[in-house]
């Protein structure tokens, strides 16, 4: 029987804390984060930020430590072979600094650490793509990582289903959303010359689009264009949940954003964290509980919600564009999304209810102060003067103003009476963090002290896990994966189809026109298809093909992709992983098995790494251009087979949401949908027009306006050692044709 003296049986997850500067960082730690992330300079996935400075960071983490607070270094980019030497020194620097833990993405770089720093905590990134349990486990155990950060997408229960492993589960709490899964997005690198994956993304997510039919006509009904833009994430409301659900850290984004924002998100979280951890003990202790317990379970089930509320207001004080809970309950429609603006919405403080010349009187909701940036929410409507503003205008409170008092503001636009007032800046809370921050430099030790002290002074603190002793023994195993690997000495050409006929005549050494035309001679032709093709009305006609067939997984694995992928890699003739779960899974079979992006293969050390693991032929990205293609094939020495996408559908990225809800309410019935079974694209403003596809899932995919050809480069790509060419035959470029031809 539970009673007052009993241990506390859920403890509070790490709070962890994002920082780009180092005023951020010290706004995290004195808003109470348990932990702070940061980069170092280079190789992280915010190309943009300012980062702190070996020697910043040294201070910064003896400032921290003194504070119970730990310090993670982002490494978090896919990296070239040619920046492996260069990651590890930086690693060595930043860990002699006092960093405790590398968030790393690159399967290379996690090996390359084990064997160089063999006593480096690693925290898998989400860009390694991890949503599901059997994921996390393999990371733990084979690539020495004692964290792994989930994916935004998953629900509680699916967290709680990779904590309940026992690998230390990490899951984002709070802030932006990029609508692609973590890492298996090229949209940026494809069509605008910077990649995602590099650090460099140019959020093609946040501008705006127009849905099309395969006529060409418009069929998005929402008032805004921003098709692809979702809402912030605000698991505000769900802490209780995520505290029984045993993860291990929350994590909040923002690298780039100001001290402020850092400030009040962490001060709000650690508040509601703290509350939360309180309420689930409560809850937990019974019967027997104290009169202080009572009384907590009893202020949980009235208050709890109200005190939700309020901290969801101060939030919203800083940068936001709205809120949504869609990921973690599953119901990620229409309600995921920021259709109207990508830009800062603020928190709603009152009405216009009057107007003179150049003035707006103000009703006022919630308090603000002299000097906080207001803005004017007008949407003109059918009687709005034809001079009307398109713009929201922003004006400065002219005064302190409390709750139902009435202003008269300074506006020259000419807006409508009852037009919304929004707060987008608060002058207190800018004030309130610059003061923290100064307050804790002068505590703090000095910069300079700070940075002889720190040096190496944490290595000899950090042991060598269970799971990373473990990874390391493996190593012994890369020569005999090696060697397996080059058994088959002959070029492949995989051939992916989505006919059950076309599939039967490729099995019987029928090939179309449209293989013979595009592909060199080969020695053998293999077909495959897609996973998510076999979820369609034909899936009794693929059946019997799919033991003779290869068949390329999802991009995404989540517990309830489990049972049908882990039959597809019993059943098939092999399968392609295009994520570390369904790794596992294969590995799991005993079966064959070959891996593609998003598992990113960016240097020879990751294909030897993949290899090792039982991949028998690694496919290259497809935004990979030659050179680089030949750069690994060179580095591997014909170690291992490589293939590359020879012809084919371009993807820029993979959504859990399903775009096509902009065109009104979702019947929730995916495999009949008539709009998915229509041809639809996504036009941008330069008239570019990209085919959509979504799957019986709902899960959407979208594809570059020119196909894939490397009909030119194939020769040059053989001669170097690449022993595949894959070639998707789907019938995706057809259906989107006529609308191509009409724009």
């Amino acid at each position: 029987m539970a009673s007052s003296s009993t241990p506390i049986r859920y403890r509070a997850p790490e709070l962890l804390a994002p920082a780009g500067t180092l005023d951020a960082f010290l706004a995290a730690l004195d808003a109470g984060a348990d932990a702070v992330y940061t980069g170092a300079g280079a190789f992280n996935a915010r190309a943009a930020a300012d980062d702190l400075t070996c020697e910043e960071l040294a201070w910064a983490c003896e400032v921290a430590h003194g504070m119970g607070a730990r310090v993670y270094v982002t490494m978090n980019i896919f990296v070239r072979d040619d920046e492996l030497g260069e990651c590890v020194a930086l690693a060595r620097r930043v860990l002699d600094a006092g960093a405790d833990a590398l968030i790393v993405a690159d399967l290379g770089l996690c090996r390359r650490l084990r064997r160089e720093v063999p006593d480096v905590e690693i925290h898998l990134s989400t860009q390694a793509g991890v949503h599901a349990a059997a994921g996390a486990v393999l990371a733990a155990e084979q690539l020495g990582a004692s964290r792994v950060t989930c994916g935004r997408e998953l629900t509680v229960d699916e967290i709680g289903a990779m904590a309940a492993t026992g690998v230390e589960i990490e899951a984002f709490c709070h802030g932006a959303i990029c609508i692609c899964y973590a890492g298996a997005c090229s949209f940026s690198a494809r069509r605008r010359g910077r990649s995602a994956n590099r650090g460099d993304c140019t959020q093609p997510c946040r501008v705006p689009y127009r849905l099309v039919d395969g006529e060409g006509r418009r069929v998005d009904a929402r008032d805004g264009d921003l098709l692809l833009c979702p809402c912030d994430y605000l698991s505000a409301g769900h802490l209780d949940e995520l505290v029984r659900s045993g993860v291990g850290a929350l994590k909040i984004e923002g690298r780039m954003k100001n001290p402020d924002y850092v400030y009040n998100v962490v001060s709000c979280y650690r508040e509601a964290l703290d509350a939360a951890v309180a309420r689930v003990n409560a809850a937990e202790s019974g019967p027997g509980a104290t009169d202080a317990t009572d009384a907590a379970v009893g202020d949980a089930g009235s208050d709890a919600a109200d005190a939700t509320a309020k901290v969801v207001r101060r939030l919203a004080r800083s940068f936001n564009r709205g809120f949504t809970d869609g990921y973690l309950t599953g119901r990620a429609g229409a309600n995921l999304m920021s259709w109207e603006r990508s830009c800062n919405q603020g928190v709603r403080v009152g009405r216009v209810i009057d107007r003179r010349h150049e003035e707006v009187l103000v009703a006022f909701e919630d308090a603000v102060d002299a000097g906080d940036t207001l803005e004017v929410r007008f949407i003109p409507g059918p009687n709005t003067a034809k001079d009307a503003p398109k713009r929201w205008p922003m004006v400065p409170a002219p005064v302190d103003a409390a709750d139902g008092d009435s202003v008269w503001v300074r506006c020259k636009r000419k807006v409508e009476v009852g037009a919304q007032v929004n707060l987008v800046r608060s002058e207190r809370l800018i004030e309130v963090a610059r003061e923290r921050v100064v307050a804790l430099r002068a505590a703090g030790p000095d910069p300079a002290s700070g940075r002889d002290d720190a040096a190496g002074h944490r290595a000899a603190e950090r042991s060598l896990s269970k799971n990373q002793g473990a990874s390391m023994r493996g190593e012994a195993g890369d020569a005999a994966c090696d060697a397996a690997a080059c058994d088959a000495a002959a070029v492949r050409a995989v051939c992916i189809v989505d006919d059950p006929q076309a599939a039967s005549d490729l099995l019987d050494g029928c090939y179309p026109d449209a293989l013979l035309s595009c592909c060199p001679q080969v020695l053998d032709v293999v077909p495959a298809v897609f996973e998510h093709r076999l979820l369609e009305a034909d899936a009794d006609a693929w059946a019997p093909l799919v033991p003779a067939l290869g068949v390329v997984l999802d991009e995404v694995s989540r517990e309830g992709d489990a049972r049908r992928q882990r039959d597809l890699c019993r059943r098939a003739a092999f399968t392609v992983c295009r994520n570390l779960t369904q790794v596992a899974y294969t590995r799991e079979a005993g079966c064959a098995f070959e891996v593609a992006s998003p598992v990113t293969a960016a240097n020879g050390e990751t294909v030897r790494e993949l290899s090792r693991l039982g991949a028998r032929c690694v496919w290259l990205p497809e935004e990979m251009g030659e050179e680089r293609i030949e750069e690994i094939s060179r580095t591997l020495s014909g170690g291992v087979h490589l293939a590359v996408w020879a012809h084919g559908e371009a993807r820029l990225m993979v959504c859990e949401h399903c775009v096509l809800t902009a065109e009104g309410p979702c019947s929730g019935d995916c495999p009949t949908c008539p709009r998915r079974l229509a041809p639809r694209l996504l036009v941008e403003r330069d008239g570019s027009r990209l085919p959509v596809a979504v799957d019986a899932l709902g899960r959407t995919r979208i594809f570059d306006e020119a196909p894939l050809d490397r009909a030119r480069d194939v020769p040059g790509l053989l001669a170097a050692g690449v022993a595949g060419l894959v070639y998707d035959f789907t019938g995706l470029r057809s259906r989107v044709e006529p609308c191509a031809k009409e724009g």
